[in-house]
């Protein structure tokens, strides 16, 4: 039964509506180009920006990867957020995502990530607070960590990004390989896979492996190795894109109880040119919906639901590091992806964001990232 769920998990990808089958289309060699449909105005700059999330129309949050968190105004006015926690800063680790929980205009609350000290490496954290103001300040204040990874830590990839289910019941949250491929096909731990919870961090009751010995219940997917995308397209289909090693950068249709095969599978090879096994040895594992190689080192993702920008509307957005570049993904009635468009933004593109307005945000990494606003012509 194990080898036949998973059987089906990976052939699910595959399969559009009329029984045929789609095969993982790799985006590698497209070229960015640097005719922009869009103007980009600078907002403001920030040291080493991870994520950016909006609360309103006029103001949002910002962290930054060595401990810091903002609230930005779309003017760009910033008040520090006070009340943030000790972080493990190095490499990829530090400070991560940030997201006001479904119903932040009635509670106040915000959910973030992070790399939290202990006697080793640092464990991913997700903890719960309320976002207070005062006299002219900003605090998270009732600091409740709701779940951390209590597995033996690693190295960097934590992973760490956080989305809300449509209906504002759970938390989905990516959980990195930590540097330990074994571990994302290993259910005994949560590195390599995407997590499912209650908005108290407990296991989500429904969850594919919750019935099984030796399982942790809250992982929703595995086989995954370093996650920095996740969201929900307006169809409600969860969508996740990893970076892979020395290629083979993938964005995966996310199902309950799929295995992505990593690191069985890949569509790259290992930093010392090694060779791994390309998905398509392996039909029992997912594979990616698309994928690039060479990479692109994709870095956050949005739908876009506005009407700002003509014809974008149900597109993801994806931020390349390596890329110096912002990817439109578009996906065809058969739910297959295509990279439509990548625009040269001459700088890493850390993360991206769609305000209430429908205008485009984006982040980059750098010592001085800016906060950009991108406008149709």
């Amino acid at each position: 039964m194990k080898a036949m769920r998973w059987l089906l998990a990976g052939l699910s990808a595959l399969l559009i509506s009329d029984g045929a089958t789609v095969a993982s289309e790799n985006a590698g060699s497209k070229e960015a180009t640097s005719d922009l449909p869009f103007s980009a105005t600078d907002v403001a700059v920030f040291d080493t920006p991870w994520a950016l999330a909006f609360l309103d129309e006029d103001e949002m949050l910002v962290t930054e990867k060595g401990g810091r968190m903002w609230l930005v105004t779309t003017g760009g006015d910033k008040v520090p957020v006070e009340g943030v926690p000790d972080v493990v800063y190095r490499g990829q680790l530090g400070l991560l995502d940030i997201a006001p929980a479904p119903d932040f205009a009635a509670s106040g609350l915000v959910y973030l990530t992070y790399v939290e000290p202990n006697a080793a490496s640092g464990s991913l954290a997700l903890a719960r607070a309320s976002l207070a103001r005062g006299d002219g300040e900003v605090s998270l204040q009732n600091f409740d960590v709701v779940w951390r990874d209590d597995a033996l830590p690693g190295g960097g990839q934590a992973g760490g990004v956080i989305a809300f289910a449509p209906d504002g019941r759970h938390i989905f949250l990516t959980v990195g390989d930590r540097m330990r491929p074994k571990r994302a096909q290993d259910l005994s731990t949560p590195q390599g896979s995407i997590i499912r919870l209650t908005l108290d961090g407990e296991p989500a009751p429904g969850n594919p492996f919750e019935a099984r010995s030796q399982a942790r219940p809250e992982i929703w997917s595995f086989g995954h190795r370093n996650p920095y995308g996740l969201g929900f397209a307006p169809d409600g289909q969860l969508w996740a894109h990893e970076m892979g090693p020395r290629g083979g950068d993938e964005l995966n249709r996310i199902e309950a109880g799929g295995n992505y095969g990593w690191p069985l599978v890949s569509n790259g090879d290992q930093y010392s040119g090694a060779s791994i096994p390309r998905h398509s040895t392996r039909p029992d594992f997912t594979a990616p919906s698309l994928y690039w190689n060479p990479v692109i080192a994709p870095a956050g993702l949005a739908f876009y639901t506005g009407t700002r920008f003509a014809g974008w509307k149900g597109s993801a957005l994806i931020g390349g590091l390596a890329g110096l570049s912002l990817s439109r993904i578009t996906f065809d009635p058969s739910g297959a992806a295509h990279e439509a468009d990548r625009w040269d933004m001459e700088a890493r593109i850390r993360d991206v964001a769609v305000d209430p307005d429908g205008y485009v945000w984006v982040i980059e990494d750098d010592a001085e990232g800016r906060l950009r606003r991108l406008e149709p012509k």
